[in-house]
């Protein structure tokens, strides 16, 4: 029976009628909208609707049956699209790992802390033995642990060969628990050497040949690489990037592997990946799956299909977590890990709401961070039962179109890396470098002209919040964290922490508002102007409605050397002038405009810029700062 005979499926030929009505529909309000007819709109509905995304994407307005794509299986089978385990048990879902070892603790300390969050929920551990823990620590901290049902993920930095060793040897010689577990990728143990990934990013690693010798004797269960492609989320890679070069990265892997004796499934069979997880909550879903996609499709141009399933421990994106007003970061995680584990990843890692401040510069314990992050995950799984159900968005049309999408962008990066004769030749001439400091760059003049918001930083901040140092914005002294962070929020960040230096040795640097008319009018801009400027740390004077009269004195009761006009186009044209001329005359250096210049009456004497909507904050903010404070920044 074809498509068109079928009663409850709709024909091709209705499909495309129903788009159509509705197309027709929507140029209508589109044209009315812009008060033009429909033949002189700038092009079709669908295309002025969709959303290019910061990864090459378009997110289409509608998504219907017409974009339906064929079955793509089920979880554990070629191409594993759905998810790397055909039996993973839904009362468990992913497993939530947790990390140890980033403080000063003890082997033993450690050791309490983990069978501590065992009984509260942790089902997976990712242990830090590059700090105060060393190899020689390792039995201590895992002793009691059932490897055999909690999986393991190792960070040993430059001693990655001596702690896998180590590992190793507590494995074989740890209790067995009372009831025996499957073997099945939810208890895969990795020994998280990742040294093509960190020769990008400068973290401490293992050399690539002593891995690779390790990785040919590493025994069935274990697994030697974790492909970071955090090292490269980190450094600014959008998702296709990370994605398509960490992919480039676990290929040159397999051929290390492969040379050194192994075949190519047992080749692909010692290979885990490490993801960013962000608040981008579709993208989030669409990149694990994306991920599977094209981890499949080498394995399958390898000949190896069955060998391609993707093992994938997804960490809540360091990169996204901001200095100022932490706690937002506790809603960013959520959507983290909601993305995570509906996109099937087998581990995910939540990191502490305050990870991306400096140890001296927390305000919370240890423990309350780690609390937390830990609930953030059981919540999801417990309460709201996400993990009941295997590959849930699967079959959207929406997450199916966009997996697709980023799966065909991370292909193309894997295969430019490829032509460039693999993932060692393109980092050494720099191209990966390249690459990822222009997707940098695009995301920071997004941030910039706040066009991507940040709740509590370039949006909504808080000027009361405690200080901190100069220089903690850029600070890469933290754990997880690599040489190459740039966080999203650092610009911004660091204009907060200069002018809270200017606060602490004198005054906070200000600006005085000159409201023109009723509140009604000018409410709407001063508060656009307070949040603003607060986003670089800048206090906003706001005497209420103010006449041109009254100017002089305002001024020689606030030391300010800048000012804003703020009102309404009309308002403008009736009292700005002389409002600006008052400002003048009573030594105001500069007088801004709040909104755009076209507002301001023709003619008449101009402002000394703007205020408004899709400026560089960050420039802008910076000029003010350096004419507030009197000097430049660094």
């Amino acid at each position: 029976m074809t498509a068109s005979d079928d009663p409850v499926q709709p024909s091709a030929e209705a499909l495309q009628q129903a788009y159509s009505t509705w197309s027709d529909a929507a140029a209508g309000v589109l044209a009315k909208s812009r008060k033009v007819t429909v033949d002189e709109l700038t092009d079709t509905p669908e295309a002025l609707l969709s959303t290019h995304t910061a990864d090459g994407t378009v997110v289409r307005p509608l998504y219907t049956r017409k974009d339906e794509t064929a079955e793509l299986g089920l979880p554990g089978q070629f191409p594993f699209v759905r998810g790397a385990d055909p039996v993973r048990d839904v009362n468990v879902g992913w497993r939530v790992t947790e990390r140890f070892g980033d403080d000063d603790a003890t082997a033993e300390t450690v050791n309490e802390q983990i069978l501590d969050a065992a009984g509260s929920g942790t089902s997976g551990l990712w242990l830090n033995f590059a700090g105060a823990l060393s190899a020689d620590d390792v039995a201590a901290v895992l002793k009691g642990v059932y490897l055999d049902l909690m999986p393991v993920t190792l960070d040993g930095g430059a001693d990655g060969i001596a702690v896998a060793r180590a590992y190793l040897a507590a494995r074989a010689g740890a209790p067995e628990a009372p009831q025996a577990a499957p073997a099945t990728v939810a208890n895969i143990q990795s020994l998280g050497l990742s040294p093509y990934t960190a020769a990008f990013s400068g973290r401490a690693t293992v050399p690539v040949g002593e891995a690779t010798a390790l990785g040919a004797e590493t025994p069935a269960g274990v697994r030697t690489f974790r492909v970071d492609g955090t090292d490269f989320a980190q450094a600014g890679a959008n998702n296709p990037q990370e994605l398509g070069l960490a992919v480039a990265a676990a290929v040159a892997h397999v051929r290390d592997l492969v040379d050194a004796g192994l075949t190519r499934e047992q080749a692909l069979g010692q290979i885990t990946f490490a993801i960013s997880a962000d608040d981008d909550q579709f993208a989030g879903i669409a990149k694990l799956r994306a991920l599977r996609t094209v981890w499949s499709r080498v394995a399958d141009v390898l000949g190896a299909p069955d060998a391609g399933a993707a093992v994938t421990h997804a960490v809540t994106d360091l990169a996204m977590l901001t200095q100022r007003d932490p706690w937002v970061n506790m809603l960013r995680s959520t959507i983290a890990a909601f993305g995570a584990g509906l996109g099937g990843a087998d581990q995910v890692t939540v990191l502490g709401y305050d990870a991306a401040l400096p140890d001296g510069e927390r305000t919370s314990s240890a423990s309350f961070s780690h609390r937390i992050a830990r609930n953030t995950q059981l919540v999801l799984l417990e309460e709201s039962n996400l993990g009941r159900v295997l590959d849930p968005a699967g079959g959207s049309w929406f997450v199916e179109s966009l997996t697709a999408d980023l799966a065909a962008a991370a292909w193309d990066v894997f295969t430019e890396v490829e032509r460039r004769g693999g993932y060692q030749a393109a980092l050494a001439d720099g191209w990966v470098g390249e690459q990822i400091a222009e997707s940098l760059a695009a995301r920071d003049v997004e941030t910039a002209h706040r066009r991507a918001p940040l709740t509590g930083v370039s949006e909504f901040p808080n000027l009361d919040e405690s200080p901190h140092p100069a220089g903690t914005a850029e600070s890469v002294d933290l754990a997880t964290a690599t040489p190459k962070l740039a966080r999203v929020a650092r610009q911004f960040e660091a204009l907060r922490d200069r002018a809270d230096a200017a606060a602490a040795a004198g005054a906070r640097p200000s600006v005085l508002l000159l409201p023109l008319g009723s509140v009604a009018e000018h409410n709407g801009r001063t508060t656009f102007v307070s949040n603003l400027l607060a986003a670089g740390g800048i206090a906003a004077i706001n005497p209420g409605p103010v006449e041109a009269d009254g100017i002089a004195a305002l001024a020689a009761d606030n030391a300010s050397t800048v000012a804003v006009l703020c009102g309404t186009a009309k308002r403008y044209a009736s009292d700005g002038p002389a409002a600006l001329a008052a400002a003048r005359a009573a030594g105001v250096g500069r007088v801004l405009l709040a909104g755009p210049e076209r507002e301001w009456p023709e003619g008449a004497d101009a402002t000394d810029g703007s205020l408004r909507v899709g400026i560089d904050a960050v420039a802008t903010l910076t000029e003010l700062l350096d004419l507030l404070t009197g000097s430049a920044s660094a």
